[in-house]
């Protein structure tokens, strides 16, 4: 059962400014928000860390264990999907008045976006807005012929690992020199493009393995390469 956070929060951006006001505090490097919910039986204990990632515990306060028929497929009582619900209200409070919506689920292709924006003045479109399964995939064109040069995608992390690894993680695919495949294929972070052709075009994790500049430095002679 994918947990309610992931899917509440997905392409959302934290306002440090709108956290505070609403009762996060500053922990180390995270924020955290204590509160209680469901006329009190139970607490919330969020915790939102560097890169925007929030993750959740669900406390009994009668016995302070954590709730776990919460995050428990088969549990369908109507107890648990009361206080389901309850918690799923308090998450998306939260969302609207701490966070803005963005294009895509991680910061760093929110970050590229930004940048190929400025560089050259493209936003990215999403032609299969239509299918639930790829309305997330944001295409940016050539404003003269159309082509893309940059494709940004959520997919399960295992399509280019190749190994059991099955969580949803943006990738960008690109454009290059056939020359350059093998060399870039070596590099952490880069793999064989998700469903285009392995020698002309790559496929780029977007969890900062690679920094921005090295990123957009590929973008650029992709844009280059589609002209």
């Amino acid at each position: 059962m994918e947990p309610v956070e992931s899917i509440i929060f997905i392409r959302k951006q934290w306002m440090t400014g709108q956290m505070s006001a609403y009762g996060f505090q500053k922990q180390g490097d995270s924020y955290v928000l204590k509160k209680t919910f469901f006329n009190g039986d139970f607490l919330a204990i969020l915790s939102v860390d560097t890169t925007g990632q929030l993750t959740g515990r669900v406390l009994d306060t009668m016995t302070q264990d954590d709730y776990d028929p919460l995050y428990q497929k088969n549990a369908q009582g109507a107890y648990v999907s009361r206080v389901r619900a309850a918690y799923v209200e308090l998450l998306e409070d939260i969302a609207a008045c701490c966070c803005r919506d963005v294009l895509f689920a991680s910061p760093q292709a929110n970050r590229l976006t930004e940048a190929i924006l400025a560089d050259f003045q493209v936003s990215p479109d999403f032609p299969w807005k239509g299918n639930s399964r790829y309305a997330s995939y944001g295409a940016f064109r050539h404003a003269s012929n159309r082509k893309w040069f940059a494709l940004i995608m959520n997919v399960k992390r295992s399509v280019l690992t190749r190994d059991k690894d099955s969580r949803p993680i943006d990738v960008l695919n690109i454009k290059i020199r056939p020359d350059e495949a093998d060399t870039l294929h070596s590099v952490p972070g880069i793999y064989p493009a998700y469903h285009m052709n392995h020698r002309l075009w790559i496929s780029i994790v977007l969890d900062d393995t690679l920094p921005d500049k090295k990123i957009m430095n590929l973008i650029r002679t992709s844009y280059q390469l589609t002209r």
